[in-house]
């Protein structure tokens, strides 16, 4: 379902969309908070959703928060928003898991992230194996034979061991190779007093230091184990439809529909080509990742894949709700 890139406003094409929709699937970073703070008129949007019946759910790529912990970030700003409601990757990649190891015995998962994740899997009945031994060289630490998946999430404890232990596990076939989520690199928010590092030299005003911009994000660890086991991933995360599918598995109730559904997010590459993939229409924010000449670029693109990670609409921010709601 290849979009157009039309601006969302009040007028017939938002009337008819806030009309047609009966549930609303929404990113979280970049579309209701950005780094440590919520982003304006996101509390209100949320808000009025709920007085007017829709469902809401909050579907994230980041594994490294719990949802009860995506919750209680949501809750402190003021956004309505339960742990029911928030599905993240972690909370996905466990339902895959239990299903993988359907049957009287559950090996362990040998997961290459953050606690939360490790609690995620903990929390759906599974076997956790911790990484341990990094300060050890390779050919001293010893590997857990009851493993019989790896996951990787975002893990900023990333090391040569792990990836080491990751791959050696994976040289059993029946062992799972899973990945959390696809997402390459993810932006650092920049620190309050710093210049960019591309300032000229015609800029007299004293300079802070160089920091990182950007973050490895799990595809990047992900395509590193790859490369070095041979194996190729199951990714859970956005752009993968599992996501949708484990929204309906989960909800008591009626399923969603797609058609009746829409999809708001940030990045074109996963949360945009995720509604392509899903059958949803969809909206990007230019609040986070992607831009709106990177949109219209793909809009523009011969290549099929490009032109599936086009918007339906765009807005400036979650805040440009606010008025169609109302109306």
């Amino acid at each position: 379902m290849a979009g157009r890139c039309r601006r969302l406003s009040v007028g017939p094409w938002g009337r008819d969309l806030m009309a047609a929709v009966d549930a609303f699937l929404l990113d979280c970073d970049g579309v209701l908070w950005d780094g440590p703070r919520a982003i304006g008129g996101a509390a209100e949007v949320l808000r009025s959703l709920k007085e007017r019946g829709k469902r809401v759910f909050l579907v994230s790529n980041n594994c490294s928060r719990s949802r009860e912990e995506v919750a209680g970030k949501l809750e402190a700003w003021g956004l309505a928003a339960g742990p029911g409601q928030v599905y993240t990757t972690g909370r996905c990649s466990a339902l895959y898991l239990r299903r993988a190891f359907a049957g009287p015995r559950r090996p362990k998962v040998y997961v290459l992230g953050s606690r939360a994740l490790a609690a995620e899997l903990r929390a759906a009945g599974l076997w956790v194996s911790g990484p341990g031994e990094e300060e050890l060289p390779v050919s001293r630490c010893a590997l857990d034979p009851e493993v019989g998946a790896v996951l990787v999430g975002y893990d900023e404890r990333f090391s040569f061991v792990r990836l080491a232990k990751a791959c050696s596990y994976l040289q059993d076939p029946r062992c799972h190779f899973v990945a959390t989520d696809p997402d390459p690199w993810h932006p650092v928010s920049a620190v309050a007093g710093s210049k960019p590092s591309n300032l000229g030299d015609e800029d007299k005003e004293p300079r802070g230091p160089l920091t990182c911009t950007v973050r490895p994000g799990t595809g990047s660890l992900t395509a590193a184990v790859e490369a070095a086991s041979g194996r190729k991933a199951k990714v859970i995360g956005k752009p993968s439809r599992f996501m949708f599918d484990c929204i309906n598995e989960m909800e008591a109730g009626t399923p969603l529909d797609p058609a009746r559904t829409l999809m708001i997010g940030d990045r074109l590459d996963t949360d945009i080509l995720f509604g392509a993939n899903c059958g949803l229409r969809t909206v990007l924010t230019l609040t986070g990742v992607s831009t709106l000449q990177q949109a219209h670029d793909n809009l523009a693109s011969e290549l099929p894949e490009r032109r599936r990670m086009v918007p339906n609409f765009y807005v400036d921010s979650i805040k440009d709700f606010l008025p169609l709601l109302a109306s």
